[in-house]
């Protein structure tokens, strides 16, 4: 019998006699052709979203394809690209080179030409010596007086302007031979080594810096003071923002910060004398600070050389002689300091009286930076100093005159100055004898060389001693 009827539960067409007899009989069912015009319309239904999704993965396999030749043109463009801005750098290392090889070349063609100016000038007048020596020697010979005497007075004169001509600094070198030139390439390099994409440097986490490499060729000291250089070790690509430089006591005391900055050299000054500092540095950045550095000794001067100070002496007094000689342009007293400060340790220093007029009272001792310098040393609270005239001498502070002692000065005679500051004490000596007991005891604090003279005085400073 022809199927008339379908099966809703069972999925499937059945016939009269078995929905009427068999298993059908109770489910649901219907009629045959309305069903099979149902299940051919979804069908059909289903067969166009499969023929849709076709058609997208048709255009979407053509998307991906015109996606493969993009990229590979784009990745051509982008090396293309890439190479043309490394180019660019290149090109501008290239030309800064050319300008810092153009400086190199004019710095020693300067040089060169300074020599060969003074090696002209100099054979010039070592001619021109030769040859009036020659002559005078020849005169010498004379021995006709009359004669001599006619020509000796110009030829003495000749002679002594020729001596002249002979300045101090004449025989030495106006350059040396070392090109004080030196290249600051490492924040380039450093820059160099963070060269990267914007989207890569996004994705990668930025660490503290490493540990700074002590310069040890480049660390010294002078006097009391300490000069520390550092640089990043080579192909640290960690970025640096900065630089913590650390000092002790020079005593073995705690470090503490002496320097915060961008630069790798550093000059600390004001130390004590006849210390040793121990010193170290570490770097920064936006992620933190990086580990120290090793710790470098540096050891101060045992004894002090320096000058008087142009920039704190009154305006009146006179330096020369490359700020170690002193007079004054007036007739009253005027202070002038040394550069260098004392807090620790014995320190010796001497001053040669070159000319003494008239019978003045000039005061050597000590002062504080801030002494008054318009009147004579040892008046004020800030000082403390021996005067001395051509018969005797006395101390003085706060205009307290005491221990007046025989013996003065004179053109030629050498003031010596003692100040132990691990007794606390100042001393004074007059051509090499203690001049009166020691002047001044329980003096703590910061101290500086001081001398006041006025114009009837000119005094040389010899430093660098040995303490008596």
């Amino acid at each position: 019998e022809n199927y008339s009827m379908y099966c809703v539960s069972c999925r499937s067409p059945v016939c009269y006699q078995c929905l009427e007899e068999g298993k059908h009989s109770k489910h649901d069912v219907k009629a045959l052709g309305a069903m099979w015009k149902q299940h051919k319309a979804q069908l059909s239904q289903a067969l166009n979203g499969v023929s849709d999704k076709a058609k997208e993965a048709k255009e979407f396999l053509v998307q991906l394809k015109n996606l493969l030749q993009q990229i590979q043109e784009n990745g051509l463009d982008y090396e293309a690209c890439l190479v043309a801005q490394c180019d660019a750098l290149v090109d501008a290392l290239t030309r800064q080179k050319a300008k810092l090889l153009t400086k190199v070349t004019k710095e020693r063609e300067h040089k060169l030409k300074v020599v060969w100016d003074q090696i002209n000038h100099c054979t010039l007048k070592l001619r021109q010596s030769t040859g009036l020596m020659e002559y005078c020697l020849e005169v010498i010979k004379e021995n006709d007086p009359s004669g001599f005497l006619q020509i000796s007075d110009a030829l003495i004169k000749r002679v002594q302007v020729s001596q002249e001509q002979w300045v101090k600094g004449a025989l030495e070198p106006k350059v040396s031979a070392e090109f004080d030139l030196t290249l600051d390439s490492e924040p380039l390099l450093q820059s160099i080594h963070q060269l990267d994409f914007i989207q890569m440097k996004c994705r990668v986490p930025v660490s503290v810096p490493p540990v700074p490499l002590l310069q040890l060729e480049k660390c010294c000291t002078r006097n009391n003071s300490v000069t520390l250089a550092w640089r990043m070790p080579p192909l640290s690509h960690n970025p640096v923002e900065g630089y913590i430089l650390e000092l002790d006591d020079g005593d073995g005391g705690q470090f503490r910060e002496v320097y915060v900055g961008k630069e790798t050299l550093c000059t600390i000054d004001g130390l004590h004398f006849n210390s040793t500092y121990n010193a170290r540095v570490k770097a920064f950045n936006s992620s933190g600070v990086g580990p120290y550095s090793k710790t470098v000794i540096l050891q101060t001067s045992d004894v002090a050389w320096f000058t008087f100070d142009p920039s704190s002496a009154h305006r009146d007094i006179v330096l020369s002689n490359d700020n170690q000689t002193a007079t004054c342009n007036s007739y009253d007293d005027r202070v002038v300091l040394g550069t260098a400060a004392f807090s620790k340790g014995v320190h010796y220093w001497e001053l040669h009286v070159d000319r003494y007029d008239n019978h003045p009272d000039p005061a050597f001792g000590i002062a504080r930076i801030n002494v008054v310098k318009d009147m004579m040393l040892g008046k004020d609270d800030k000082a403390w100093a021996m005067y001395v005239d051509n018969n005797r001498s006395w101390f003085m502070h706060c205009n307290s005159h005491t221990n007046r002692t025989e013996g003065g000065v004179s053109k030629g005679a050498t003031v010596g100055v003692l100040l132990d500051l691990n007794k606390h004490s100042l001393t004074f000596y007059i051509n090499g004898q203690q001049q009166g007991p020691p002047a001044f005891e329980n003096i703590e604090g910061v101290f500086m060389p001081a001398l006041s003279l006025n114009r009837n005085v000119q005094v040389t400073l010899h430093t660098g001693l040995e303490v008596p």
